[in-house]
C-alpha cells in the first residue's frame, strides 16, 4: 500500500485537508506563507541559520520547503524533515519579518505532517510516547516523578552519583542539567487540592485562574507559589482546577497534534468558569493562546479556543495592566533580564517584566544585547538537539553582561537553559524568575515592617 493509500483510509478528514503532498488532515496553512517573498530579513534574526549558514536552515529556505511539498514539488521524508525538526520555533523570524510571515505555525503544522508519515518508532517511538503521552498529561505519575527526585536529592544518592562519577553513563548533555537541577519540592497543585480558592489577602479585586503546569510544578514550585503570592497580595482570588493539564506545548512542537488537541480540549473545560488564566511560564501561555489553530478544522471547537485564549495572559502583563503594589523591601543587586522568546516573539510582551524589575527598591537593570536571542532551550529541544542547542546557548552566554548577579526570565526552559550556561562557563549570575524577585521584595518590606512595628 503507497503512503497516499494509507493517508487516504487512517485520515477520514484527508478529504478537505490535504493538499498536494501533505496527505493528511489539518496541513500547513498557505495563507501563512502567502505573503513571503523571500527577502531575507528573518536571516539574522535565525539562531540556526548564524550556526550554520545554510539555507534549508533558515526561515525563509523552510517556508520555500513547506510550500514546496504542498505544490507537489517535495515529498514528506527525511530530507525535508531534518530542517523542519532542526528549527528552534522561536518565532524571532516572524518578529524580524515585514509581512508577519508566521513561520512557527507553519513549522508546527508541517511537523504534524512529518510525524503521520514517518512515526517514531523502536527505542525513539517508546520513550516519545512514554513522556509526551503517559507522563506530561498525567499529574499523577509527574507527582511521583518528583517524590523520586527529591528522595534522589535528600538522601544523599545524589552526592553519591557524582562523586563515583556513575553521573558520567549519562550524555554529557544530560549530565549538565542534572547538575543544575532545582531543589524539589511540594507541587503547588498538591498542596492547594483541598482548597478551590486560594483567597486574596486583603479585599478580592478579581478572581483569576492559574496554570500550574506540568514541569513547572515539579521542578518549579517555588515559583508558582512565589506567583500565588503575588496574585493573592494584590487583591486576586486565585483558582486552581485540579482538571487542568499540560499544556501541549511540548506535544505541538514535537508533531503530536492529535495529543495536542485532546489536551487543549480539557484546559478549555477546566478553566470555563474563570474570565481569565494566568500563566507564569512563556511557552505555556503562547501556546494557550494559539490554541484556536489546532481547531481550524473544528468549528465548535475553534470558538471555544477562540474564547479561552482570549483569557490567557502572562503573569507579569496582568499585573502591569491590572495595577500592584510597589514593593517596599530593597533587594539590591545588578539585573539583567534575559527575552524568553515565547513572551518577547510569541506574546510580544517585552517592557512589562522590565517594569516589575525597576519597580523593586534596589535594584540596577543592566542591559543584555540581543536580550531576545534564543537560549537553545526550547521545550525539550535542547535534549532532543543538543550540539545545536549547546551552540546557541554559547552565542547568548556571550551577550549575558560580566558585571552583574542576577538573570532574571519568564519561562522554565529558558530557567534551566541558561543555569546551564551559567555553569558551563564559569559564571556565577544567579537565575531567577520575575515573579520570584517581586515576591522576595514583598517579603523583605513586611519583615522590615514587622521589625519597626516591634
Amino acid at each position: 500500500m503507497s503512503l497516499k493509500d494509507m493517508a487516504l483510509k487512517q485520515s477520514p478528514a484527508c478529504g478537505t485537508g490535504s493538499l498536494g503532498n501533505y496527505l493528511w488532515s489539518d496541513p500547513p496553512d498557505e495563507s501563512k506563507w502567502a505573503d513571503c517573498v523571500h527577502c531575507g530579513m528573518c536571516l539574522e534574526s535565525c539562531p540556526t541559520y548564524e550556526q550554520t549558514g545554510m539555507e534549508q536552515h533558515s526561515p525563509r529556505g523552510r517556508v520555500y520547503l513547506i510550500k514546496s511539498v504542498a505544490e507537489g514539488k517535495l515529498e514528506v521524508n527525511e530530507q525535508f524533515m531534518d530542517p523542519v525538526f532542526a528549527c528552534l520555533d522561536c518565532r524571532a523570524c516572524t518578529t524580524a519579518c515585514p509581512a508577519d510571515v508566521d513561520v512557527g505555525g507553519l513549522i508546527e503544522e508541517a511537523r504534524g505532517q512529518i510525524r503521520q508519515a514517518m512515526p517514531l518508532t523502536g527505542v525513539k517511538g517508546a520513550v516519545n510516547k512514554f513522556f509526551l503521552k503517559g507522563l506530561f498529561p498525567n499529574h499523577n505519575r509527574l507527582n511521583a516523578v518528583g517524590s523520586l527526585l527529591k528522595f534522589y536529592q535528600k538522601s544523599g544518592m545524589q552526592k553519591v552519583v557524582r562523586k563515583t562519577g556513575l553521573i558520567n553513563v549519562m550524555p554529557q548533555h544530560l549530565v549538565d542539567m542534572e547538575a543544575i537541577m532545582p531543589e524539589v519540592k511540594e507541587p503547588v497543585r498538591k498542596k492547594y487540592k483541598n482548597q478551590r480558592v486560594i483567597k486574596a489577602k486583603e479585599e478580592t479585586k478579581n478572581e483569576v485562574g492559574f496554570l500550574t503546569g506540568c514541569v513547572m510544578d515539579v521542578m518549579f514550585s517555588d515559583i508558582n507559589q512565589s506567583t500565588i503570592n503575588v496574585l493573592t497580595r494584590n487583591g486576586n482570588d486565585v483558582v486552581i482546577p485540579q482538571s487542568q493539564t499540560c499544556c501541549g506545548a511540548l506535544h505541538i512542537h514535537a508533531g503530536d497534534r492529535e495529543t495536542g488537541r485532546k489536551l487543549a480540549k480539557q484546559n478549555i473545560e477546566a478553566f470555563q468558569d474563570v474570565e481569565k488564566v494566568v500563566v507564569n511560564a512563556a511557552g505555556c501561555g503562547c501556546m494557550m493562546q494559539e490554541y484556536t489553530e489546532l481547531f481550524r478544522e473544528d468549528p465548535e471547537w475553534r470558538e471555544k479556543a477562540e474564547e479561552f485564549s482570549a483569557k490567557v495572559e502572562d503573569i507579569s502583563k496582568y499585573l502591569h495592566d491590572t495595577g500592584y503594589e510597589k514593593p517596599k523591601g530593597e533587594i539590591n543587586t545588578r539585573i539583567t533580564y534575559h527575552d524568553a522568546c515565547h513572551l518577547a516573539h510569541g506574546q510580544g510582551i517585552r517592557q512589562e517584566p522590565r517594569d516589575l524589575l525597576l519597580d523593586i527598591p534596589g535594584v540596577e537593570m543592566v542591559h543584555m544585547p540581543n536580550a531576545d536571542r534564543c537560549c537553545g532551550s526550547a521545550g525539550i529541544y535542547n535534549i532532543t538537539n543538543p550540539e545545536m542547542a549547546g551552540a546557541v546557548l554559547e552565542s547568548k552566554m556571550e551577550n549575558v553582561p560580566d558585571d552583574v548577579e542576577m538573570i532574571s526570565m519568564g519561562n522554565p526552559g529558558c530557567i534551566l537553559q541558561m543555569s546551564i550556561g551559567v555553569q558551563k562557563y564559569g559564571r556565577n549570575q544567579k537565575i531567577v524568575h520575575t515573579i520570584q524577585l517581586l515576591d522576595w521584595a514583598y517579603q523583605k518590606g513586611d519583615a522590615a515592617a514587622n521589625k519597626e512595628g516591634k
